[in-house]
């Protein structure tokens, strides 16, 4: 079972941080909340975990991974975007959002989408969120918690521990901010392209 690490939402705890910290730089997964739900997150690199997201959520090949960030900054050498993608994607993080762009060689190719070599990245709005990727000081690999044959993702630290608490290393128990998906936004063909709507508002891609 998934070792249970309480977080408090505000002022997170560095020593059970540091906990968090450890078992994903040695190539643990983990399950932890967000601005949009709770999501799986793991080292970049990480074959194991990567396998293991794809067995909790049933996805194929053509799954697009994500790069949960601190910052766009921490970003900068793992995507590729021109000066009007960042000024977007600046004008929209951290927030609700996750934007397919073009992944650099820094980027596992495990976790690319085969064909086009792009990956999903996105800065959270959520203090336990940064908190973790702050005391790891590198992105994660992140896919969001929803299960095979649910719409929405899971939201309460103790129903996720109940049910893939036997497949993952930690749960993280804080509040998730939202239970909706992110909005995915497509940046790779020019003009921005929403393939999702979630959480993020999607009026000025109208």
């Amino acid at each position: 079972m998934a070792r249970y690490v309480e977080l408090h939402p505000q002022d997170p705890q560095p020593r059970r941080l540091a906990q968090v910290a450890d078992v994903l730089r040695d190539g643990g997964l983990i399950a932890y909340p967000t601005d949009s739900g709770y999501a799986l997150g793991a080292r970049l690199g990480s074959k194991d975990a990567l396998d293991r997201i794809r067995t909790i959520r049933r996805l194929d090949e053509k799954h697009h991974f994500t790069l949960m960030c601190a910052s766009l900054a921490q970003a900068g050498s793992f995507v590729i975007l021109d000066n009007a993608a960042f000024r977007l994607v600046k004008s929209l993080t951290p927030g609700p959002y996750t934007f397919i762009v073009k992944g650099t060689k820094e980027v596992p190719r495990m976790m690319l989408q085969p064909r086009k070599l792009t990956v999903g990245v996105r800065v959270p709005d959520h203090r336990v969120a940064l908190a973790i990727l702050g005391e790891l000081g590198e992105p994660i690999l992140t896919s969001t918690l929803i299960l095979p044959g649910q719409e929405e993702p899971m939201s309460e630290g103790w129903v996720v521990d109940d049910e893939v608490g036997h497949l993952v290393d930690v749960v993280v128990e804080a509040p998730a901010a939202a239970v909706e998906p992110t909005t995915v936004v497509d940046l790779t063909s020019g003009a921005p392209e929403v393939v999702r709507e979630g959480a993020g508002d999607t009026s000025r891609f109208r």
